[in-house]
């Protein structure tokens, strides 16, 4: 379709092919009613391309049919979709609006270009209407071109910070209408996007961020870039009206233009602006990862498409076992709606894998549901068909069987901080970035850094920031400037806070129950201080994850400790998720106000350090008493039993503090016994004076 095509939907020259099942049959009017077809209900073994004969029927659109009627009802999203000329109407008309915000249909639409409308929930009375943008950077990539505008960018204008997200990309806060093209136009023209970071469609393609030159690394992440430029939308519409029609782009890959033109299992919408997606996308977002062999940094099983590379004895990538079927959004009092995990499909050869997921995603596109978008995602078509249907319906687009799932070794969760071998003689440097946002002195700091030794970055799913690139002569003078910044080694941050994610939540959220990101510093300080009371070391930790609603950004559904908002100042704790990220938790309470965390937390973490097997995590030991006998554990608790009165002469209860403090005490020509006695000395005098006077 035209570049030119961005005009009002009333102009009646501006119309849109109508298909056929996958054929086109003629000019529809942008604003037509079209009748759809469910495709839901024909067995696996039948031909998902066929379709009615009624030359009003488009395909990609499945929704259960009511008795006695022909119409299937449809979502306000999916209409918005049909009628928006391929994301550009009526958006492009909204932003040339005078008024702070724009209207529905350009609210949802503009998702797809990347950013979400918002208003700041803290300021009562006018709305102060705001977007959100985020970048789509598969496998966190960054180079340090963009980097340096994204910073530039938040100060100048959005709210003065940088969001790291679960999905290995940055958020922007705050930008106002009569910005947003600007802002949009510099990402793209400093080598980055924003299409496709939200919306109906694939959203960024994770990967391993740990930027090591091993072949397996190395194919994972063009893999991973593969598939996201093959899931790209085509149409232009993101092009149009951001950069005004210029096409800011470098070439493809020849094997990625190749599978998505290839239509020989009728996938593709044939001479459609968008041969993959056609008119109406995906029924919800679709998430994608893919990695190593015992590498789980990106939560491989929740998505919807988990993807597995496997090498030969030589350590030469043959081909990827895949999983479907993950996703963590629900919602709360629907027990129709659950968090669930991947499950094995099959294993390809590696030169298929694009051909395989596009088979996937098609089958997905023309059988998830399109009236109720809580049961929109694969997870629900999966759970409802089972995998073996699912597993033809899919094969049909493929064009082949797939082959037995390859055995695996356990999966390992991996946060690569701190400085490591990239394997080509650099080194890089993982930083802790609490719940991922960078401002203040961190922020003027990382800029410096990034600007003076134009290094590249890499963004991970855990919400923290990787360093490439980095010669062995700036690794001193860039660690104390990372210190003096807060940026400290891993091994002097608190180890609850390492692993521990929150969602962004209030203000800006609009689907925030409770806090997540601001609540979260004090929340791990009182968890810190349970840990203490109970006796439990300070280098032991749990796996904790906060979110102010149900639809899980932060994953607190895989999480040891999972808090998910419910209420104001109220939570559903979950428990029994696994360091690994591989176990599901399960909702132990609900309605748990903030303030009562302790009377939760305080038996639970007690009887774990006392009736644990050895080497036993919080979550698996959850599991194993089972909830039961946990919620009694709850309710008889009286408080800690009284210790035997006596004097502790242990000064260091783990090796991590002893380590820093002797550290610490070498500058000083002491042993770490005497820094830490005066240290303590000095403390108790202090007090004693201070009640003297």
């Amino acid at each position: 379709m035209a570049a030119t095509m961005v005009g009002s939907a009333k102009d009646s020259a501006v119309q849109m092919h109508r298909f056929l099942g996958l054929r086109p049959v003629g000019l529809a009017p942008l604003r037509a009613s079209v009748r759809v077809a469910s495709v839901a209900s024909l067995p696996a073994s039948s031909s998902s391309s066929s379709s009615s004969s009624s030359s009003s029927v488009i395909s990609a659109v499945s929704t259960p049919i009511k008795p006695g009627s022909s119409e299937v009802k449809r979502s306000k999203v999916e209409l918005f979709k049909e009628q928006s000329n391929f994301l550009r109407f009526p958006l492009n008309e909204e932003l040339q609006s005078e008024t702070p915000n724009i209207n529905e249909a350009a609210t949802q639409l503009i998702k797809f270009h990347g950013s979400y409308q918002q208003t700041n929930r803290d300021e009562r009375g006018v709305k102060s209407y705001q977007f959100m943008l985020r970048t789509k950077n598969p496998c966190g990539k960054v180079h340090n071109k963009l980097y340096l505008a994204m910073d530039d960018l938040a100060d100048e204008f959005g709210i003065g910070t940088l969001r790291l997200t679960t999905r290995q990309t940055f958020q922007l806060h705050g930008i106002l209408k009569t910005n947003l093209k600007t802002v949009m136009s510099t990402i793209i023209r400093s080598m980055g996007s924003t299409l496709g970071a939200c919306g109906d469609l694939n959203r960024n393609v994770l990967a391993p961020a740990a930027p090591y030159e091993k072949k397996e690394y190395l194919f994972a992440q063009e893999t991973a870039d593969n598939i996201a430029a093959l899931l790209t939308p085509q149409s232009g519409a993101y092009y149009d009206l951001w950069v005004d029609g210029e096409k800011i782009m470098s070439a493809e890959p020849p094997e990625v233009v190749e599978a998505r033109n290839d239509n020989s299992h009728g996938t593709n919408f044939p001479d459609s602006p968008e041969p993959i997606y056609g008119t109406q996308f995906l029924p919800r977002k679709f998430k994608i990862a893919v990695t190593v062999p015992t590498d789980n940094s990106v939560d491989i099983l929740t998505n919807d498409i988990g993807v597995v590379v496997i090498s030969d004895s030589d350590g030469e990538p043959q081909g990827f076992n895949i999983y479907v079927g993950g996703g963590m959004g629900r919602t709360h009092r629907v027990e129709t709606t659950f968090p669930r995990l991947g499950e094995p499909l099959g294993y390809v050869p590696k030169e298929d894998i694009l051909y395989a997921i596009k088979a996937i995603v098609v089958t997905q596109r023309e059988n998830g549901r399109r009236d109720d978008r809580k049961y929109s995602r694969m997870k629900y078509l999966i759970s409802q068909w089972g995998i073996d249907k699912f597993r033809s319906a899919v094969e049909q687009y493929y064009g082949k069987k797939f082959e037995p799932f390859r055995d695996l070794p356990e999966w390992e969760f991996k946060d690569y901080l701190g400085w490591h071998e990239q394997g080509d003689g650099a080194m890089f440097c993982g930083l802790h970035v609490d719940n991922g946002r960078i401002g203040g002195k961190m922020k003027k700091t990382l800029r410096e850094i990034i600007e003076k030794y134009n290094l590249n970055v890499r963004l991970t799913p855990n919400q923290n920031i990787i360093l490439c690139d980095i010669r062995r002569s700036w690794r001193r003078p860039i660690t104390t400037a990372l210190a003096q910044a807060g940026l400290l080694h891993p091994r002097y941050v608190d180890p609850l806070n390492l692993t521990a994610m929150a969602c962004p939540a209030l203000p800006l959220c609009p689907l925030a129950i409770t806090e997540a990101e601001r609540g979260i510093p004090d929340f791990l300080k009182r968890v810190r201080a349970v840990f203490d009371k109970v006796g439990l070391k300070y280098n032991e930790s749990v796996v904790i994850r906060v979110t102010g609603c149900p639809n899980g950004c932060a994953r607190p559904y895989m999480a040891e400790l999972g808090l998910v908002g419910d209420g104001p100042n109220s939570y559903q704790i979950w428990l029994g998720g696994t360091p690994n990220q591989t176990s599901l938790a399960q909702c132990f309470m609900n309605k748990v106000k903030l303030q009562d965390l302790e009377k939760v937390l305080e038996p639970l973490f007690y009887n774990w350090k006392r009736k644990r097997l050895q080497g036993e995590s919080f979550g698996t030991f959850a599991t194993r008493i089972g909830f039961e006998k946990l919620q009694e554990m709850v309710e008889k608790w009286d408080g800690l039993p009284e210790p035997p009165s006596r004097m502790n002469l242990k000064l260091f209860a783990d090796r991590p503090t002893y380590e820093a403090m002797d550290e610490l005490a070498r500058l000083q020509n002491k042993t770490a016994h005497q820094l830490a006695m005066e240290v303590i000395r000095n403390f108790v005098s202090t007090q004693q004076n201070g009640k003297s006077e």
